[in-house]
């Protein structure tokens, strides 16, 4: 399995920063039979409108996404919450139960209408919202054509929330994906995938690596049937009790290499999602380094 250096990685997203600029209006990033696609937390600090997301997203080269609550949201006219925490959520939960979904729709359409589609969703139901705020939560996935929504993995004290979204998910016949942060391991992994047919995984690779200091790829051999996607990132390995940090593509130990060749290989049908984390390096910007882990991609799956 062939390497890459960061000076044949600095070449690669130089040559993909230049394709991307001339690229047809519709990207396309299915590398090999492998879907590479991004979640919209990537651009969190361009503070982006879902239109300008949008622009974003087609200038990476890239099709598809994981589109979190606040950018949808947002576009679907959500109010901006500034009479204080607790008024303000009132005021939400209120917008929530009465919107409709047509702005979703409108949003959806689009996105698609730029070659770029929705697969997943990630607006956390919570223990404390009603069944109607899950009922809205559902409908959104549902519109916005998500194959599934995602949150984070329950811990060991809360299987009631584990239960019910379970439930839920199962009752609407869209899965529920767990993002994990390196916790779970097999058995927490078996008792979220036993709470219903419609659990999955939404298995974040670096997380895995830099907590646990091991590759995620026996466990995405083992819960491949399971999985919905993959958060793709490069961490360091955990040292002296401590996480490892998120570091530009191919200077950690996460083998993001190894699992994009097995993922082709296996011809896994589940994306993998970008997720951009590591501290952008002075004299570049998010665009092009999130360019440079789309070439990551490529060029590992070439």
């Amino acid at each position: 399995m062939k390497g890459y250096t960061r000076r044949d990685f600095g070449k690669l997203a130089l040559a993909a920063g230049t394709a991307a600029t001339l690229m047809a209006d519709k990207p396309d990033s299915t590398f090999n039979g492998v879907h590479i696609g991004i979640i919209t937390y990537s651009f969190r600090d361009l503070h982006p409108d879902a239109a300008q997301l949008l622009r974003d997203i087609v200038q990476c080269g890239l099709d598809s996404i994981e589109i979190m609550g606040d950018v949808a949201e947002k576009f679907a006219g959500a109010p901006s919450g500034k009479d204080g925490k607790e008024a303000a959520a009132e005021e939400l939960k209120a917008w929530r139960l009465s919107v409709s979904m047509d702005r979703y729709r409108e949003l959806r359409k689009m996105y698609n209408d730029a070659g770029v589609t929705i697969y997943a969703f990630k607006l956390p139901p919570a223990m404390a919202m009603s069944d109607a705020e899950y009922e809205y939560i559902w409908n959104i996935g549902e519109t916005l054509g998500a194959t599934h929504l995602t949150m984070e993995l329950p811990d060991e004290k809360e299987d009631a929330l584990l239960h019910r979204v379970a439930e839920y998910a199962a009752k609407r016949k869209l899965r529920i994906a767990f993002h994990t942060h390196g916790q779970g391991g097999s058995s927490g992994f078996d008792k979220a995938l036993a709470a219903s047919p419609y659990t999955a995984l939404n298995l974040d690779v670096g997380h895995y690596y830099g907590v646990n200091g091991e590759s995620p790829v026996p466990v995405i051999e083992k819960y491949h049937d399971r999985i919905a996607s993959l958060h793709l990132k490069d961490r360091q390995a955990p040292a002296n009790g401590k996480a490892g940090a998120n570091v530009p593509w191919g200077q950690g130990g996460t083998p993001l290499t190894g699992i994009l060749q097995l993922m082709k290989q296996q011809r896994y049908p589940f994306p993998g999602s970008i997720e951009y984390e590591y501290d952008t390096p002075a004299g570049s910007d998010i665009l092009t380094e999130i360019r440079k882990c789309v070439a990551y991609c490529k060029a590992a799956l070439a």
